[in-house]
């Protein structure tokens, strides 16, 4: 009897088979999905909670601050803002802000035609680097603009995405937002600019570093009358009604 129990045992044992080890490559996906996931939750979060407070400063700006001992930034809500100065924004880096959700199509189409020689970032997208990302051209930071933007529209109004680009967008040196750039220019404060000196901050915003708002070459002069324009004709025509 002992013997038939012994053989039914290693018949038993012979017949077990090893659990196979799931392979490298599936291992390496799912941990990659969770890391995604977590990062797209935090982001989702982060998306929320600065729909209603405002963002701390940005990795660029600490960066700067850092680098030049300091910067020149104070937020400023919107309704302390010239509302030429809102449309001189929207005007000069994104026309179509009040039409799209985060991309406009139509000037992606316009860059891939002319050879990516042309910028074809919205807005939104601007934001959403600044606060929520780091500077540069790498395809993971795009990526994860893309995933980011639509959620951020879909939460934000496009009155609060406009409110945190004014306030994180980089002036000059060390300026940062529009309370700092009007007083540093100009020596007024945000609600106080006219049409003129609206345009030429707006007009400085590809290249602060390079341009300069107070003395402005004719090159900016020429580009802040097509601001100045460009301002009247979307108030007039309706593309400023998001955000006035």
């Amino acid at each position: 009897m002992a013997r038939k129990t012994t053989d039914e045992k290693l018949k038993k044992i012979r017949g077990l088979k090893p659990k196979p080890r799931p392979k490298l490559g599936r291992w390496v996906r799912r941990q990659l999905l969770r890391v995604v996931s977590v990062a797209f939750l935090l982001a989702a979060f982060a998306v929320i909670l600065f729909a209603v407070f405002n963002p701390p400063k940005t990795y660029y700006m600490r960066q700067e601050a850092a680098r030049l001992g300091g910067i020149d930034h104070v937020w400023v809500r919107m309704e302390h803002i010239a509302p030429v100065m809102a449309r001189s924004a929207v005007a000069a880096e994104d026309a179509n802000f009040c039409q799209h959700w985060g991309f406009d199509m139509g000037a992606i189409r316009a860059a891939l035609a002319e050879g990516g020689q042309r910028g074809a970032s919205t807005i939104s997208q601007q934001v959403v680097k600044n606060v929520y990302l780091w500077q540069g051209r790498s395809w993971s930071r795009k990526a994860l603009e893309a995933l980011i933007t639509p959620v951020m529209e879909a939460v934000w109004s496009k009155r609060r995405i406009l409110e945190v680009y004014l306030n994180v967008a980089e002036f000059d040196e060390g300026v940062f937002g529009v309370e700092a750039a009007a007083r540093h220019y100009f020596g007024v404060g945000p609600g106080e600019l006219t049409a003129v000196q609206a345009a030429r901050l707006a007009a400085v915003l590809p290249n602060p570093k390079g341009r300069s708002a107070s003395r402005p070459s004719p090159a900016l002069r020429s580009r802040a009358g097509q601001i100045r324009d460009g301002a009247a004709t979307i108030d007039r025509d309706g593309r400023a009604a998001c955000f006035q």
